[in-house]
């Protein structure tokens, strides 16, 4: 694997020496947020496999402005890339929310023991069961796990908080039937990353348990756009640009605040919050929404493992029959979740 992650033991020693040396700590901070950002140099072949993936997003993106356009845009890409093989699936209706529950096409297989919900990417008005089955799929199959994998209500024709509401709804289901919160991982990318966090933070409000873990890939944790990468990469993203996200909050919020930590997860309370993984790529728009997130989160004592991947464009993960990167990233979201999945998978 191209790259490092910071062990949890390191990440929390800038807390334990700041009730001694406050000065100190700041420091050793800001080197643990280094360490856990170098993920080693980018290969000649990712470069061109990237380069590949950025010349058919372009190609299908070309002239889609609207909200609508990009959600067709988006579907006709991901109908071009192969669907899940070696898996099981049904359909079902989680208390309301449309989804398919995949796993494994495995005898030894335990159906109903440890599951991931998964919660597409799209900006909150796309993506789709069809669009995400690939990496669900990738994700069923390394983590000896049954996935979750849900459609729930996208803007425009639905807005705040619709998506968040039918995510909770989904793991409220899970837990209902059979699963255990300790064999349960919630997961996301981008804004499904935003849903599945406040998903979770709700369930904290509530005093309702938990899942074990949490995964969220370039997540969306500051609809206002107050971070520095928002300008900084504003030219090395090929896919998120300023106008979209304008356009997304617009849509996505009306007139609340994008401060409000209902909304977005970088201004709520993490205390408590379950362990985190967060994947971003290196040029992305929304680098500072999970490295902004992981610092808050970390210094509020959770347990977050942070990886941010050299040159890789959003959704990255999407795509593993066209990216070597993305079947590493996804191998290392199927090895956290089996960390934490409180009965581990049988050899």
């Amino acid at each position: 694997m191209n790259g490092r992650i910071l062990p949890a033991a390191d990440r929390k020693k800038p807390q334990r020496w700041g009730r001694l040396f406050p000065a100190l700590a700041a420091v050793m901070m800001l080197a643990s947020a280094a360490v856990a950002q170098d993920m080693g140099p980018q290969s000649q072949t990712s470069r061109e496999q990237v380069e590949k993936l950025v010349g058919l997003w372009k190609d299908h993106f070309a002239g889609a402005d609207s909200l609508p356009e990009r959600r067709t845009a988006f579907r006709t890409l991901m109908e071009t890339t192969p669907g899940p093989t070696r898996i099981q699936l049904r359909q079902v209706d989680a208390d309301g929310v449309d989804a398919e529950l995949m796993w494994p096409a495995r005898l030894h297989h335990p159906i109903g023991e440890r599951v991931i919900l998964y919660i597409h990417g799209g900006g909150f008005s796309s993506g789709s069961i069809r669009t995400h089955s690939l990496l669900a799929g990738s994700l069923a199959k390394a983590a000896s796990s049954d996935v979750l994998l849900i459609d729930y209500r996208l803007m425009p024709e639905y807005t705040y908080p619709a998506q968040i509401n039918d995510a909770l709804t989904a793991y409220r289901w899970l837990l209902d039937n059979g699963y255990d919160s300790g064999n349960v991982i919630v997961a996301g990318d981008g804004a499904g990353g935003n849903i599945a966090i406040e998903t979770v933070l709700r369930q904290m409000q509530a005093a309702k348990p938990l899942p074990a873990a949490v995964v969220a890939l370039s997540p969306i944790t500051d609809l206002a756009a107050t971070g520095g990468s928002a300008v900084s990469n504003a030219e090395s993203d090929p896919l998120v640009d300023k106008a979209w996200f304008e356009a997304l909050r617009k849509a996505y919020l009306g007139s609340r605040s994008a401060t409000d930590p209902q909304i977005s997860p970088l201004y709520a309370d993490m205390k408590g919050f379950p362990p985190l993984l967060l994947q971003v790529g290196s040029g992305e728009v929304l680098l500072d929404d999970t490295l902004r997130l992981a610092d808050k989160a970390r210094q509020a004592g959770v347990d977050v493992t942070t990886e941010v991947w050299p040159g890789m464009p959003h959704q990255w993960q999407l795509f593993p029959s066209l990216l070597d990167d993305a079947d590493r990233a996804n191998q290392n979201i199927a090895e956290f979740a089996i960390r934490h999945f409180a009965d581990k998978p049988k050899e």
